[in-house]
């Protein structure tokens, strides 16, 4: 298992991180000079925060978002479509697999918390094993690992006790953010206020607005912004105004009306980046009617998904899997549900419902104010299944509300089918699969399938990568698209826009940010 080898540390800008890697799906921006004008950054965010700054207590992107600015990573993930497997050295300057059970990092000297305490591999022995407990709400796939700590700058995690591959965290390393020995010696620390080795270092929390300031002591050099304030803008239509009167510099998740407005303006930028996101309606396997694979079959042939992306525009892009194409293992499945009414009509008659007669009313809930046009495609898709003679209840839920019911739980989630996309930085797609799909581990759907289970066992524990990827595109996907836990109806498209003079941002296909080499004058 090769990758090639870069240095963080010896590029000027993030630009050239990656020499010679493609560069389909990012906008970067050149960084003049150092000017004495730069100034804070503000950027709106279209999702709040928990107010628990733990890492592993969460799930939303808007705090994994703000992570990225303040935590440091072993390595990050560019994940560009055609090379999901490049690597950027950060915290580690290598990585090593040992042997079947052991992966070795070999991490930077010098580097140091927020705090002024100095980070080691007691650092990551601590972040490793506490966020791979299984209580944990955001628990880090594969499961449990050891980490042996052999010196100060050397640590090697250790999966032997636990019967895995140690090399399923070889994406992973750029998922997790290093936390400090020290907070997670004590949790409500640890909770109270997030403390990384990130470019930028917490200040306070102020209502909405999370203020940040430059790290002078950042492993990359000192940021050229003297700070940013990221603030959460529920409404898509409120951060585009903000950008265009100079409230704000920087915006996210913009729909397609919006983006050709601040594109006839002058004086701004759009990056668009396909993205690790794939918005999937999820049924709800754990109760009826949907703990029926058939009827659920029936549901996803029911439903045009070309109709959807035009009602998307530029915020959406094909898939024909249950992960992101920037993901390792992406395969446009050949089974993939296809909109097919006589199809849909068909298994309706052989799951006991003809022409849907004898369902119950059946609740499909999205939200609204995060997701571009949700409420709108949402009306189409609970249109189409009406026609199909499938009785719907489509309820749009502001942001607060649809999450309290995003969750299953004993005897089945609220409603039967709710959309939610689903995005995670690092190209592994278990953070997908296994999180979602496994009897272990029932996040959304709930399902407990013995044979899902198996598939996802087997690919899991493949030492080699190409004998892995070959699981997923020849047994498991098409084993997703007969048993249809969900529907992926796209992935997401990630637009930003932003002031033409802020230069040096570098936007992720998750949606996380760079801005340690931004200028903003």
């Amino acid at each position: 298992m090769k990758f090639d080898r870069r240095n963080f540390l010896k590029v000027s800008a993030m630009a050239s991180v990656i020499t010679g890697a493609p560069m389909i799906n990012r906008t970067f921006f050149s960084s003049p000079a150092f000017a004495a004008t730069d100034k804070v950054i503000t950027f709106l965010s279209a999702e709040n925060l928990t107010g628990n700054w733990d890492p592993t207590s969460h799930t939303t992107l808007g705090q994994i978002n703000l992570e990225s600015f303040v935590f440091g990573y072993l390595t990050r993930a560019p994940m560009t479509p055609g090379n999901p497997d490049e690597i950027v050295f950060e915290l580690a300057e290598s990585m090593e697999l040992l042997d079947e059970h052991r992966l070795q990092f070999k991490l930077r000297k010098g580097v140091k918390f927020h705090n002024g305490e100095p980070f080691t591999a007691n650092d990551v022995k601590a972040t490793f094993e506490y966020a791979s407990q299984p209580d944990r709400p955001a628990a880090w796939y594969p499961g449990l690992c050891t980490v042996d700590v052999v010196d100060d700058h050397t640590a090697v995690v250790n999966t032997t006790e636990h019967g895995y591959p140690a090399s399923l965290f070889w994406f992973l390393s750029a998922f997790l953010p290093i936390m400090s020995a020290k907070d997670l010696a004590d949790l409500k620390t640890l909770a109270s206020r997030p403390n990384g080795t990130g470019a930028f270092k917490f200040v306070k929390q102020d209502g909405n607005t999370t203020v940040l300031e430059a790290n002078a002591d950042f492993l990359g050099g000192a940021p050229k912004v003297p700070g940013l304030n990221m603030t959460f803008v529920g409404d898509a239509t409120t951060r585009m105004l903000s950008l265009l009167s100079g409230e704000a510099d920087i915006i996210e998740r913009l729909e397609g009306e919006q983006v050709e407005t601040i594109k006839a303006k002058q004086g701004f930028a759009i990056n668009e980046a396909v993205s690790v996101e794939n918005k999937y309606l999820w049924f709800r396997c754990s109760k009826p009617p949907f703990n029926n694979p058939t009827l659920r079959k029936a549901v996803a042939h029911a439903i045009d998904r070309d109709v959807i992306l035009d009602v998307l525009g530029v915020s959406g892009t094909a898939s024909n899997a249950w992960v992101s194409p920037v993901k390792f293992g992406y395969v446009d499945t050949p089974n993939y549900p296809k909109y097919d009414p006589a199809e849909c009509q068909r298994l309706l008659a052989e799951a006991g419902f003809p022409g849907g007669q004898g369902l119950p009313k059946l609740q499909y809930i999205t939200s609204v104010g995060f997701y571009p046009k949700t409420k709108e495609y949402g009306e189409v898709i609970t249109a189409m299944l009406q026609e199909q003679g499938f009785d719907v209840e489509f309820s749009a839920m502001e942001i607060a509300a649809w999450a309290d019911n995003l969750y299953d739980r004993p005897g089945g989630g609220p409603g039967d089918m709710i959309d939610c996309g689903w995005a995670t930085g690092s190209p592994e797609p278990d953070l997908v699969l296994r999180t979602h799909f496994h009897s272990s581990s029932k996040r959304i759907c709930g399902i407990e399938d013995a044979e899902l289970d198996a598939v996802l066992d087997k690919e899991r524990n493949a030492t080699d990568p190409e004998a892995r990827k070959k699981i997923i595109q020849e047994e498991l996907m098409p084993m997703l698209a007969e048993k249809v836990p969900s529907l992926s109806l796209f992935t997401s498209v990630f637009i930003h826009a932003m002031r033409e003079d802020l230069k040096g941002i570098y936007i992720y296909p998750n949606g996380m940010m760079d801005a340690s080499k931004a200028t903003n004058t």
